[in-house]
């Protein structure tokens, strides 16, 4: 009877056993997928064949619950087994886990005893998997291990938005709640744990007792000790001297004496030490020094510093807000004078610092020495021009018009007697003019646009140049003595030199024929572009024609009359030729491109210099009789004025004018220049120039000349002196010619 109640009690005991283990894993299958639980499953045996391993080590019950798990499994899934055959399993299994638990639970109680009076301050250690993030267990129905190796089941949460709101303000400990991510739990503080948060919070410690403020325990005091710390006896080395230190020495003064190692400079004192600038003011050596300033005085007190001033020296309103309004530096006094009764209602000084401040500013910064101040007037400082009436004779007043061309005229020029006038035209004739009476004296039809004509200024030849098209006419006017034409004709017949051509020559001499010849024109020298210009040198036998011509070098020719030959001086290009001029006395050779004129040494064949007129496009250039000093006009309004024995950039730069500077000249003999523009002005400057080298030249503009009417936004073409008197001619796009004497 006995053995059957006992049986009893162990069959419902092991009922009770196996219901809450189908329960638990119902709970795991409900909250696990498939394949979760696959991998529980594939731990699971992980882990049976380690713990077989170590079959000895049986502390644990672990083993006995794993195979009441896998009993479970079984009787789930084998419906239909034979229930005695259970019944005796699970009697077998009973017993097996009764001497087990019997063997574990000793052990355990030994564990508790030993964690129960643990005072490690680590983690809590109940959770063995580490510091690793706790996401990696997302999918697994355990989040970690205890520290027998058995798996940490996660709690049923299925807790949504509304339960935790629920609970939220339902649960009076909600606030207290925390979520262990070791465990998986919810953990509710109690007050002393409340307590450490808030206290850490605050940045105090966190034990209750603990004083910070205790005294220092000094183990080493200021007092002498009787008794020595060690009993140690002394080293040696502590009452005999050094060798390595002896050595060390002797090294140091070795090289202090060999001058190595210098010694320390004594620092002066001298830096730090403050003394007074006017302590010897009234030694009379000091006082009779001319320079010599004494100390800024503070000015006396007045009747407005009074504590009790008389009333004109108090301020009414409106003097008050004057007062307020005005700058501190505008105001007469520095402060508002006020009435007292009597001295002992005076109330503290209030700018008393900042005064006696100011007052040591003064005193500091006081100049030592008398500055001999310069007053300059302003209108000193303007240089002081002589007046234009000192300066006479310029031209001043509009004499003549040569009217007769019919489109605008580009060049004209002047015989070197002065009496005749020549100018050429965009209508295709040459005009030669007598130049006191405004009469033309003869037409020659040139068949083409004149761009630029000039008279032979040797005064034994009656000869003109004149560029028309690509060719260079070589014009006898016929005008003047009867020996000075027959000598330029005679000129003229001079054979050609057969000189033995090595190629095809670029420029080709030929005589007149027919009409052209009874017209005057003897000669003809063809290019091979458009000639723009042409000049004579003084002597007369040589002539230069420009061809402005960006691509080729035979941009320049110069061109000898009595030889009739010709020669390109360049060999190669320097740029787009604008305009060329020789030396009135050397043989020197200007040539203007865009933005530079170079000189060049026609003997020597070599660059001399290279001046930079600092505008973007120069239009012309003219040359000084004394041969020291270059005028250059550009398109870009400014004249430029070069002193040769100076510098190679412009000695003065006028802008006069409004618009283009068409064309510059020098007069031969009286010191004046002239430039015209397409603002139809021409301008005549006063221009001294001294031998003395260390005096610059006087440049003064005397005189605007107008005139001539602006057609197609074009002026005055050209202009040029008469090389006796102070009369100026000028050829403009209206078609006429005026005289200005």
């Amino acid at each position: 009877m006995e053995q059957r109640s006992a049986m009893k009690k162990v069959r419902e005991k092991t009922k009770r056993k196996t219901k809450e283990v189908e329960e638990e894993e119902r709970e795991e299958l409900f909250n696990l997928n498939n394949k979760a639980a696959e991998k529980d499953e594939e731990d699971d045996d992980l882990s049976d064949s380690e713990d077989s391993e170590y079959s000895g080590l049986e502390d644990s019950g672990s083993d006995s619950e794993d195979e009441e798990e896998e009993s479970g499994d079984v009787e789930e899934d084998d419906a239909g087994s034979n229930e005695d055959h259970d019944k005796q399993n699970q009697q077998t299994k009973v017993k097996n886990n009764k001497n087990k638990k019997g063997t574990t639970e000793g052990k355990q109680e030994k564990k508790e005893d030993e964690y129960e009076h643990d005072t490690s301050d680590e983690e809590d250690i109940r959770n063995t998997v580490g510091n690793i993030p706790m996401e990696w267990y997302k999918d697994f129905p355990h989040i970690g291990y205890d520290l027998d190796g058995k798996k940490i089941f996660k709690p049923i949460r299925n807790k949504d938005e509304l339960d935790e709101f629920l609970d939220k303000m339902e649960n009076p400990d909600y606030w207290r709640t925390v979520h262990d991510k070791q465990t998986g739990r919810d953990i509710v503080l109690s007050d002393e744990q409340v307590d450490l948060v808030n206290r850490l919070q605050r940045g105090q410690f966190g034990d209750i007792n603990f004083n910070e403020y205790q005294p220092t325990v000094e183990f080493f005091s200021s007092d002498v000790m009787i008794h020595p710390v060690t009993n140690r006896p002394a080293d040696k080395r502590s009452f005999i001297p050094s060798l390595i230190e002896k050595e060390k020495v002797s090294k140091l003064v070795h090289a202090i004496k060999m001058g190595w190692i210098k010694p320390r400079r004594v620092q002066d004192d001298s830096k730090d030490r403050y003394y007074d600038l006017w302590a010897s003011e009234d030694s009379s050596i000091l006082a009779k020094h001319r320079m010599h300033l004494p100390a800024p005085k503070v000015p006396l007190p007045g009747h407005e510093e009074s504590y009790n001033p008389p009333p004109e020296y108090l301020f009414t309103e409106e003097e008050k807000a004057v007062w307020e309004q005005q700058d501190p530096e505008d105001r007469k006094l520095p402060f508002i004078p006020k009435k007292f009764s009597s001295l002992r209602h005076v109330p503290a000084y209030s700018r008393f610092i900042h005064e006696k401040f100011e007052r040591c500013l003064d005193l500091y910064l006081c100049p030592r020495q008398r500055k001999m101040r310069v007053n300059v007037n302003p209108e000193d400082l303007i240089p002081k021009l002589p007046k234009p009436k000192d300066l006479q004779p310029f031209p001043t007043t509009q004499s003549l018009v040569y009217r007769g061309h019919s489109s605008l005229v580009r060049s004209i020029s002047v015989s070197p007697s002065g009496q005749w006038l020549a100018s050429g035209s965009d209508d295709g004739s040459v005009r030669f003019w007598e130049v006191c009476s405004a009469r033309c004296m003869k037409t020659v039809q040139v068949g083409g646009a004149v761009k630029s004509i000039a008279w032979n200024p040797n005064p034994a030849l009656c000869l003109l140049a004149v560029a028309v098209d690509s060719s260079v006419l070589i014009l006898s006017p016929s005008l003047g003595d009867k020996l000075v034409v027959s000598s330029s004709e005679r000129l003229l017949a001079g054979s050609q030199e057969d000189n033995p051509s090595e190629g095809p020559e670029p420029v080709v001499w030929s005589e007149t024929e027919g009409e052209e010849l009874k017209e005057g024109i003897h000669l003809k020298i063809q290019h091979p572009k458009a000639v723009h210009q042409v000049t004579w040198h003084a002597k007369g036998d040589y002539l230069a024609s420009v061809m402005p011509d960006n691509s080729s070098h035979l941009q320049v020719f110069i061109h000898q009359l009595s030889r009739r030959r010709s020669q390109n001086p360049f060999r190669r290009n320097k740029g787009l030729v604008q305009s060329v001029a020789f030396h009135p006395i050397r043989p020197f050779f200007f040539v203007a491109t865009q933005r530079y004129v170079r000189i060049y040494n026609l003997v020597k064949q070599e660059m001399t210099k290279k001046l930079q007129a600092n505008s973007k496009w120069i239009s012309n250039i003219a040359v000084h009789p004394g041969g020291d000093h270059v005028i250059c006009g550009s398109y870009d309004c400014k004249l430029s004025w070069f002193d040769l024995d100076l510098s190679t950039k412009p000695y003065k730069v006028l802008r006069h004018h409004k618009r283009a500077v068409r064309s510059v000249a020098y007069h031969k003999g009286y010191p004046l220049f002239a430039s015209a523009s397409d603002d139809g002005t021409v301008i005549v400057c006063h221009g001294t120039v001294f031998n003395d080298l260390l005096q610059n030249p006087l440049i003064v503009p005397v005189k605007v000349l107008r005139g001539h009417v602006i057609t197609h936004d074009l002026g005055v073409l050209d202009v040029t002196f008469h090389p006796t008197q102070p009369w100026i001619f000028s050829s403009g796009a209206d078609a006429t010619i005026r005289l200005f004497t």
